[in-house]
């Protein structure tokens, strides 16, 4: 066995300093911090200590180098035994960092960067690396940096300045996006993307001194979620052990992520509901004042978001922009600029503008990078040059299909919104229009109460009068059709009843072979017949504005622009008929399966009529007469099943928006000349 003095004398003076370090506690990379030694080399002088002291362990390794004595070895096994006693230390090493790891992460359900600095850390130190990044993947080829070791300070700047960025398909996390394995670099310098002045690439070498380095794809659930790397300051590609190593603490760094992920989107949900129901508490216990709701929305969309300033700015066209209520943690300055009208209602000059009169999100992920900025739009220069505002989104608030404002929510730093908050901001502006609304109908509401309350001071004078009235329309109801009846409730003029002449739109239609049919149907069938036939025109009658209609039977007169006028008499006259034809089309099919032939005829004309109230006490009617309104009565008579006739003059007043035919000119009964007569078309309707 040799002697412990003799076995220490073998070693070189480094030896001796890195076995003393070593057996102190020291890692490897600790070790070569120390002593200015790569890890690998460390690892080397261990392997030539083990050898020749014919130690197995690090424990050995600490009592020979106090006092204890050390049993002989044969000296042919030494070196495989120096090089299982370094592989166990490692091994030792490895599970001890692993099972601290997990331990962290199942500790940790809200909070993401002990775990990752932990994971780093053990990373670095087993992989032998100096720095260490964890990218977090943004779809696309897009990442940021989530988290960083021992990163230079210049290399830590340039990748908050980007926030998120896009890389080129030839760097390696562009790679690991393709490949979704790890990509194993050994000299950035030499690759293409260096050569291409690839920014990440420029960054990474230039900046963070980088020369050999390895990303590794971090998957879950089968999807890309981000890229752990580890660089090297030298030119040293990573071996097969230390990939394997990095791939188990991506994975590690993936679960991570997932559990931290999970346990934010309960929480993300509970606050959400938290406050939905404090705004909608809000909304209740503020019926003369928006101010308080708007104070809980920007307070927790501020909140919720991430964002430094949340502002809710009210503005209409023509106008320019205003706060109406802010939220501040920072820019106060961005906040007074709109307080004072320092934006105008322009889209061009303007983000919120833009929201408000767009009605649509407006989501800009870097200021600086966007048209307004670059052409020195002043407001927008402002905001980012003098403010720091970064990241801006302004959703809008529509009212009745209008733009009335903006939630406005400000990041200091490149970091766009998820779609999540976007979609959270926008229930707070639809919940601060429900606000607005609610103030604005109680505020109506308190305003029409007192002049209700006013007008009751002088109703009790005209109590009479005004019974008298009512008494009288109600009277003219049960003797007039509803559309007369109803104007003169409305005017209160019962002048429209004299007698008077006016350019009226005359329609005459009825059920053709309605006599032959009566003759031979039972009474229960003519009166169902009648019956569906008046309902479902008088249906298209008031849908169509009809002014007066009479019935006698199946036949039924229309009158159009008396007593209530209309732009277009003859064109509204031509639409009912083709809707009525239509729907006729229809029910002669359903009573022709019944055994009844039946068909429809509609005649129209155009021109002036004497118009007024006829009868006597106890039944009065509203009608015209004239040669105009014989007219379309003697056209309804010719009409065949399914025409539509119209007068020379009703023709004229539509033939830019309907087509017809001309039949010539007919001898109609009641008529002293012939008249000409046209045919709309079949299936013709407005053009």
């Amino acid at each position: 066995m040799p002697d412990q003095g003799d076995a220490a004398a073998a070693l070189s003076n480094r030896e001796r300093e890195v076995a003393t370090a070593f057996a102190e506690g020291a890692s490897y990379k600790e070790n070569a911090r120390d002593l200015g030694l790569s890890p690998t080399t460390v690892r080397s002088h261990l392997r030539t200590i083990y050898s020749k002291l014919g130690v197995t362990s690090k424990l050995e390794l600490a009592q020979f180098l106090t006092d204890a004595s050390v049993p002989a070895v044969d000296r042919d096994a030494t070196t495989l035994v120096a090089d299982l006693a370094l592989e166990l230390d490692e091994a030792g090493r490895r599970e001890r960092g692993l099972a601290k790891i997990l331990k962290i992460i199942s500790q940790q359900n809200e909070a993401l960067e002990p775990v990752i600095d932990a994971v780093l850390d053990h990373a670095l130190e087993i992989c032998e690396a100096e720095f260490g990044i964890l990218f977090e993947f943004q779809g696309d080829m897009r990442f940021r940096e989530l988290q960083s070791r021992n990163i230079a300070p210049e290399f830590a700047a340039w990748l908050k300045e980007q926030g998120i960025f896009t890389v080129d398909p030839g760097t390696g996390l562009g790679r690991v996006v393709s490949q979704r394995q790890t990509v194993n670099v050994a000299d950035v310098r030499a690759e293409d993307s260096y050569k291409n002045a690839s920014p990440l690439r420029i960054a990474t070498a230039d900046l963070g001194n980088a020369r050999s380095f390895a990303a590794t794809p971090m998957m879950s659930g089968g999807r890309l979620i981000g890229a752990f790397t580890v660089y090297r300051t030298r030119v040293h590609p990573f071996n097969e052990r230390a990939l394997e190593l990095a791939q188990l603490f991506a994975d590690q760094s993936a679960i991570a992520i997932e559990n931290v992920r999970q346990f934010q989107e309960l929480q993300a949900r509970l606050e959400r509901a938290a406050a939905t129901r404090q705004v909608l508490e809000a909304i209740s216990g503020s019926r003369d004042d928006e101010g308080p709701v708007f104070d809980v929305i920007l307070e927790n969309a501020r909140r919720l978001c991430g964002a430094a300033t949340a502002a809710l700015i009210l503005g209409r066209k023509g106008d320019k922009n205003q706060v109406l209520a802010a939220y501040l943690d920072a820019v106060q300055k961005t906040v007074d600029i709109y307080r004072d009208g320092g934006f105008p209602m322009d889209p061009k000059l303007s983000f919120g503008a833009r929201a408000i009169v767009e009605k649509r999100a407006i989501h800009l992920h870097d200021m600086k990078d966007t048209e307004e900025y670059r052409a020195g739009v002043t407001g927008v220069t402002a905001l980012v040059d003098y403010q720091g505002i970064r990241t801006n989104l302004l959703v809008p608030l529509i009212a009745n299909g209008e733009g009335i404002g903006c939630l406005a929510l400000f990041r200091n730093e490149v970091h766009p919104y998820t779609d999540d908050q976007i979609a959270l901001v926008e229930t707070f502006a639809a919940q601060a229009v429900i606000a607005i609304e609610n103030v604005r109908q109680f505020k109506l509401l308190e305003a029409r109460t007192e002049e209700i309350q006013a007008l009751n001071e002088s109703l009790e004078e005209r109590v009479d009068e005004q019974v008298g009235e009512i008494e009288r329309m109600g009277r003219l109801k049960r003797f007039l059709s509803p559309a007369v009846a109803d104007t003169l409730v409305n005017d209160g003029d019962e002048g429209v009843l004299a007698s008077h002449r006016a350019l009226i739109a005359t329609l005459f239609c009825d059920i053709r072979g309605f006599t032959a049919f009566c003759e031979t149907a039972e009474p229960e069938e003519t009166i169902e017949v009648l019956q569906t036939y008046h309902e479902e025109m008088g249906t298209l009658i008031s849908a169509h504005g009809g002014g007066v209609d009479k019935r006698m039977g199946d036949g039924i007169m229309v009158i159009f622009n008396d007593p209530l006028p209309c732009e277009d008499p003859a064109g509204d006259a031509v639409r009912l008929a083709v809707a009525m034809r239509e729907r006729m089309v229809a029910l002669c099919a359903t009573w022709k399966r019944l055994g009844h032939r039946l068909g429809f005829g509609v005649g129209i004309s155009f021109g002036y009529a004497t118009i007024g109230m006829v009868g006597s006490e106890g039944r009065y009617d509203y009608t015209a007469s004239g040669t105009s309104v014989n007219l379309a009565a003697r056209l309804s008579d010719s009409a065949e099943d399914g025409e539509i006739l119209l007068s020379r003059r009703a023709y004229t007043a539509i033939e830019d928006d309907f087509r017809a035919e001309f039949r010539g000119e007919v001898n109609l009964k009641g008529m002293r000349e012939a008249v000409e007569v046209f045919k709309l078309l079949e299936g013709e309707g407005a053009r």
